[in-house]
């Protein structure tokens, strides 16, 4: 006899990956792809490996603790979303104790690794929680919550960009401008897919707040992307490897905004998506390759 609930025959190590969303990798990547663009540019392409494992588990510790938080917020609503109601807490798969339990080891394992830092990244570290812990509430409360995630998103960067250097410059903030556009672009693409549960349910989004002119919002946070990247390139003395690198991204960047605006029907928002992905990992290369010649 079939079960009517196939998640009662499941691990309960498997509910908790799928918790902590490490089953898809692509949201855990794409917040490690700022971080190693900053890490990598302020120690001008050879930061200490050391330094450099820290922030990979302290990315992967980061994001896993906020789909925790995010999904104790959101525990009553994502039932009600076609592309959610199978997570562990909205199908109940997984308790609410165990949802904190979980969060809380992670906030912890992000704190040991963030002791490994100077105090202005300690700090920073510090600062982003709030971020992190309120962007579901911002969802119901604010009209641009993207916005809030990638404030949180850059902080990635400055607190990468400090490990290395101990302060921040002029190029932390233009490549934290970087961020946060692109940010802003990947994301609303990822939420124009839930806009019409988003609106049953009555949760914002950017893809709702710019409605019909969403694929031109996109492109435009696609465009003061490629120009703090160029101006990056131009203040730091880049290479030549670096601009074919980002002429790959503005590329594929106008090409994520020519099939949003013209053929948005076939609905290609999870491959845009995860597209930005590995062109996070090309510019990454180009900044490294860049640095060193």
């Amino acid at each position: 006899m079939l079960s009517l609930h196939p998640h009662e025959t499941e691990p309960t190590w498997s509910k908790i990956v799928r918790l902590l969303r490490w089953d898809k990798p692509a949201g855990r990547l794409i917040l490690m792809v700022p971080a190693l663009w900053a890490v990598f540019l302020a120690a001008e392409g050879t930061p200490p490996l050391p330094l450099v494992g820290v922030i990979i588990l302290g990315t992967l510790a980061t994001s896993a603790t906020g789909c925790v938080v995010n999904d104790l917020w959101d525990r009553d609503i994502d039932p009600q979303v076609e592309r959610t109601r199978t997570r562990p807490l909205a199908s109940r798969a997984l308790s609410v104790k165990t949802g904190i339990v979980v969060a809380v080891i992670g906030l912890i394992c992000a704190a040991i690794l963030a002791f490994y830092l100077n105090p202005l990244s300690f700090a920073l570290c510090v600062a982003a929680v709030p971020l992190i812990i309120g962007y579901p509430l911002a969802k119901r409360v604010f009209p641009v919550p993207q916005l809030v995630l990638s404030l949180a998103w850059g902080f990635a960067v400055l607190i990468s960009w400090s490990a290395v250097t101990a302060d921040l410059s002029r190029p932390t903030w233009i490549l934290w401008g970087a961020t946060v556009l692109w940010t802003l672009g990947f994301d609303t693409v990822y939420a124009m897919s839930d806009r019409e549960d988003d609106r049953q349910v009555g949760i914002n989004s950017s893809a709702l707040f710019f409605g019909d002119r969403a694929p031109e919002a996109v492109g435009i946070f696609f465009l003061g992307t490629s120009a703090c990247l160029a101006s990056l390139g131009m203040i730091l003395n880049l290479y030549f490897s670096f601009w074919i690198a980002l002429a790959v991204a503005v590329f594929f960047w106008s090409w994520h905004y020519y099939q949003l605006r013209f053929h948005e029907d076939s609905r290609p928002y999870s491959a845009i998506f995860g597209q930005n992905v590995w062109i996070g990992f090309i510019v990454l290369l180009g900044l490294i390759s860049g640095s060193l010649f």
